[in-house]
C-alpha cells in the first residue's frame, strides 16, 4: 500500500476532550476517529489491527470446536422481559419501531438462548468434551457490535456506547462437562493473549460469580493506566502463575482462591475479557432443557466467554508506546513494514530505486509493506512512522544506496543498520 494513496493522517496536536493516553495515540496516528463521546470510527489503520485481533481469536477458538455464527443486534422486547433484564439493565439501549419496543443488544444470552432451544431437546445434542476424538460441547461465538448507556465514557476504546464484541456461549448437560470446557476456554484465552503479545503481563484474575456460581474470571492487563485495581498473589507468582483477585473478592475473602495465601500486591490493569459459569441462570427462563438418556427432562447448563476487540486495541496501545507513538506487537501490526525512500542528493532519483524495492517486496513475498512514497521531509515521514509503530522500518537513502543497501531498524530499537538489498531480498522474498 503506498502511503500517497492511503486513506489516513497524523496529526500533530493532542486531541480535545480525549484524556486517555490509547485515544490520543490512536486519533494522533490516523487508526481511529471521535464521532461522539464514546462511538468511534475505526479508519483503515486501525480496522487492519481489529481485523488481525478477530483472526487470532477466532483460530483459536476454532480449535477447541467453537462455531462461528452471527446474530441480530435488535432484540424484540418479550425476549428481555422473559428474564427480567429490560427492566434491570440500567444501561439497556431501548428504541421504538412503531408500537412496539426494541432493544439494542448490549449481550447475546436473550438471542443465543432461544436460539440454542431450536436446537437442543436430547441429550446427543449436547456432546461432551472428548479432546482425544475431538468432540467438544455445543459452543458458539460471533464477532457483533454492542451498544450500552456507557455514563463514563472517557476512556477512548475502553469504555465505549458502541463497541465489537466476541461473545462465545456453551451449552452443556452436566457440570462436569462445564467445567472441562472453561478451562479449555481459559486456555484458549491464553493462546490468544500470548500471540497479541500481553500474556506475560495479564493476570487470571477471581472476581464475583453473581448469583449463579462462587467465581467468574477476568484477564487482566497490568498498566499504571488502568481503571480497575487488582491484587496479585505473589506466592502464585513465585510459582510462576499469574493469579490475582479483584477489590470486591479481595474485601471478602482475604485469602487467594487458588492457593489460600494473603500475599498480595496491588497493582492498577486494564480487562481485557472475561468468563462466566452461567449455569442455569439464563437457559432456566427460556425453559431450555434437554431429555437424558433415561428419558428425563433436565436443564442446559452454560457458560460465556467475552472479549472486546476496540478494548484490546485500546489496552495495547496503552501498554505498547513510547515518548514517539504506538509499538505494535508484530501479529497485530496493521503492516509488516514501513518503508521509506529520502529525497536524493543532486537530482538522484531515490524513488524509482523505492519503487523497484517495494514491488519486488510486495510480489514476492507475504509481507504486508505501507510505503511512504509522499513528497515530505525525512523527519515528518519519521515522525510519522514512529507514530503509526509499524514494528519494522526499511529506510532507501542516498546514504544507503552508496553501499547498495537499505536501513532497517525495528521501531523498539534506537538504531538501526545497513542490509544489503541482495540480502535483504534473499531474507524477505523467500518466506
Amino acid at each position: 500500500m503506498k502511503q500517497s494513496q492511503f486513506f489516513y493522517k497524523t496529526q500533530k496536536d493532542l486531541p480535545k476532550d480525549e484524556p486517555s493516553i490509547n485515544a490520543q495515540l490512536l486519533i494522533r496516528a490516523g487508526f481511529i476517529d471521535k464521532l461522539s463521546a464514546g462511538v468511534y470510527s475505526y479508519l483503515p489503520l486501525g480496522l487492519r489491527v481489529i481485523k488481525k485481533i478477530e483472526n487470532i481469536i477466532r483460530e483459536e477458538l476454532l480449535k477447541i470446536g467453537a462455531q462461528e455464527i452471527l446474530m441480530p443486534a435488535m432484540h424484540p422486547k418479550e425476549n428481555w422481559m422473559i428474564t427480567g433484564r429490560w427492566d434491570t439493565m440500567t444501561d439497556l439501549y431501548k428504541v421504538k419501531e412503531g408500537d412496539k419496543d426494541i432493544a439494542l443488544g448490549p449481550t447475546h444470552e436473550e438471542v443465543v438462548v432461544p436460539l440454542a432451544k431450536k436446537y437442543v431437546q436430547s441429550w446427543q445434542d449436547l456432546p461432551e468434551v472428548d479432546s482425544d476424538k475431538n468432540i467438544y460441547p455445543l459452543s458458539l461465538f460471533q464477532f457483533q457490535t454492542k451498544f450500552r448507556k456507557e455514563l463514563r465514557a472517557k476512556s477512548g476504546l475502553l469504555r465505549n456506547k458502541e463497541f465489537i464484541m466476541k461473545d462465545l456461549y456453551s451449552f452443556h448437560a452436566n457440570q462436569e462437562d462445564l467445567d472441562i470446557f472453561y478451562q479449555k476456554a481459559k486456555e484458549a484465552y491464553e493462546k490468544i493473549f500470548d500471540r497479541l503479545g500481553i500474556l506475560e503481563s495479564t493476570y487470571y484474575t477471581y472476581a464475583s460469580g453473581g448469583t449463579f456460581c462462587e467465581y467468574s474470571h477476568e484477564f487482566q492487563l497490568i498498566t499504571e493506566a488502568g481503571e480497575d485495581t487488582i491484587y496479585i498473589c505473589q506466592d502464585c507468582l513465585a510459582k510462576g502463575k499469574r493469579i490475582a483477585v479483584n477489590k470486591e473478592i479481595k474485601e471478602k475473602t482475604p485469602k487467594c482462591p487458588e492457593c489460600g495465601a494473603d500475599n498480595f500486591k496491588e497493582a492498577k490493569a486494564i480487562e481485557v475479557a472475561n468468563i462466566f459459569k452461567l449455569m442455569t441462570k439464563f437457559s432456566g427462563p427460556f425453559e431450555l432443557f434437554y431429555t437424558d438418556k433415561d428419558g428425563k427432562k433436565q436443564p442446559v447448563i452454560m457458560g460465556c466467554y467475552g472479549m472486546g476487540l476496540g478494548r484490546i486495541m485500546g489496552a495495547i496501545a496503552e501498554v505498547y508506546h513510547d515518548e514517539n507513538g504506538i509499538v505494535w506487537p508484530k501479529e497485530i501490526a496493521p503492516f509488516d513494514m514501513h518503508l521509506i525512500s529520502l529525497q536524493g542528493k543532486d537530482g538522484q532519483d531515490i524513488k524509482a530505486r523505492a519503487e523497484v524495492f517495494y514491488q519486488r517486496i510486495s510480489q514476492k513475498s507475504d509481507f504486508e509493506l505501507l510505503y511512504d512514497d509522499r513528497d515530505q521531509t525525512p523527519g515528518k515521514k519519521f515522525a510519522d512512522s514512529d507514530l503509526i509503530g509499524i514494528p519494522v522500518r526499511v529506510v532507501i537513502s542516498s546514504r544507503s544506496l552508496e553501499s547498495e543497501s537499505v536501513e532497517v531498524k525495528s521501531r523498539d530499537q534506537k538504531e538501526g543498520s545497513l542490509v544489503k538489498i541482495e540480502d535483504f531480498y534473499k531474507d524477505y522474498c523467500n518466506k
